[in-house]
């Protein structure tokens, strides 16, 4: 373990931020600012990891696991029923708002970075269309911020990297793959049957399946409550490894089955919340330190080009708010909330494992503005939302009380 020092700087860190972590969901202070600045300062320490970069030893699998485990959390703890009940606002973000927002950030990176292949480009659009609402935290607790407007941002940001998903690993194949430019109509269509199909089917067959198991065993009393929360993440490996064996794609069985595991056996949704939620968290401030000392050092160079500070600004901005906003017409919600919904849109520990995944498959030569866009966009979104969501829930939670 001491090999890998990574582990070692989570660990330590984990335990000193746990004793002021109660002060901190008080203050402007959040667990992503200061995981990723120790990971910035760690980059500054002359070791082995560091010189590595993305290809020292557990990166990819460490990445891999980590967005295993978040999708298939992100989607098990989801109550389905209430979503499809209470889907109006929710259904048009993702319907509307989301589209738009891939649509606008394309078209935005098209403009400012003409050179640049365009599946590259459209790449980074999709990797900063999902939304993290961890970094807002403050805004998905507090009691101010109506429960209406919390439920919406909680089911945008749990839904939306699942939907992103599939046309980021699109394009990763396509500029990856060295046969893809040569290959013909029917090649894809393989490929997207193998990739998507069967994916999807494993995720929901592992799902329904596992989920009914857990239930039943559970309720018959041959399943404690220990095994019960265990056997459920089981469920999201089994379905990875089960899609890949056969050429499909595991992160997509992997939150697929969470989503039906949540379905079939709600009453053990909230034991696999309680503890899925503590496991998930552990990877996400791992990957959080993984990114401040790994991806931000090997590119903050290039953030003194004017295009990569654009369009990190008209990501967080425009680029999300006003197709947020635009989705939300005709709902009844003032204005105020609106933007408000349209501003906590952060992006977070979605963008930043889509973004290893592709520095990973395709590395870091050649695509150093993208890879620079993704981390500055994401580096301002910790700070910006984690400093503004206790004031502007208190600002805007009081005025949307009645909402």
């Amino acid at each position: 373990m001491t090999e890998h020092p990574i582990f070692v700087f989570t660990a330590a860190l984990i335990i000193f931020f746990g004793v002021f972590s109660r002060k901190s969901e008080k203050s402007i202070i959040t667990p992503p600012m200061v995981f990723v600045l120790v990971g910035i300062l760690v980059s500054l320490i002359d070791l082995e990891i560091v010189a590595a970069g993305t290809t020292a030893p557990y990166v990819k699998v460490l990445a891999e696991l980590a967005l295993i485990i978040i999708l298939f959390v992100d989607a098990s703890t989801l109550n389905l029923r209430r979503v499809i009940r209470e889907r109006q606002l929710p259904l048009r973000l993702l319907g509307i708002g989301l589209p738009l927002t891939m649509i606008a950030g394309f078209v935005a990176a098209w403009l400012l970075f003409p050179h640049h292949n365009l599946w590259i480009l459209l790449l980074m659009a999709l990797i900063l269309s999902p939304t993290d609402a961890a970094l807002g935290q403050a805004v998905v607790t507090s009691e101010i911020v109506p429960e209406k407007v919390r439920q919406t941002i909680n089911v945008e940001s749990g839904l939306n990297d699942g939907i992103a998903l599939p046309p980021i690993l699109l394009c990763l194949a396509i500029l990856s793959g060295a046969q893809g430019e040569q290959a013909g109509v029917t090649y894809w269509l393989i490929f997207i049957l193998k990739q998507f199909v069967f994916g999807t089917a494993v995720g929901i067959g592992v799902g329904w399946l596992g989920g009914w198991l857990i239930k039943t065993a559970t309720e018959a009393g041959w399943m404690n409550r220990v095994f019960s929360k265990l056997s459920s993440l089981a469920l999201a490996i089994l379905a990875y490894s089960l899609a890949e064996y056969i050429h499909g794609n595991g992160f997509i069985a992997a939150y697929l089955s969470g989503l039906l595991l949540g379905y079939v056996a709600e009453s053990i949704r909230e034991e696999v919340k309680e503890f899925g939620e503590a496991e998930s968290q552990i990877m996400t401030l791992l990957i959080f330190v993984l990114f401040g000392m790994l991806l931000v050092p090997r590119v903050w160079s290039y953030w003194t080009d004017w295009r990569v500070v654009t369009y990190a600004l008209l990501s967080l901005t425009i680029i999300r708010i006003v197709p947020a906003y635009v989705s939300l017409s005709g709902t009844g919600l003032p204005n105020g909330i609106r933007w408000f919904i349209g501003w906590f849109g952060p992006r977070g520990i979605a963008s930043v494992l889509y973004l290893l995944m592709m520095v990973i498959k395709l590395g870091v030569d050649g695509y150093e503005l993208i890879i620079a866009t993704v981390a500055l966009t994401v580096l301002l979104s910790i700070v910006s939302h984690g400093v503004s969501a206790v004031p502007l829930s208190r600002t805007f939670g009081t005025k949307g009380q009645n909402i």
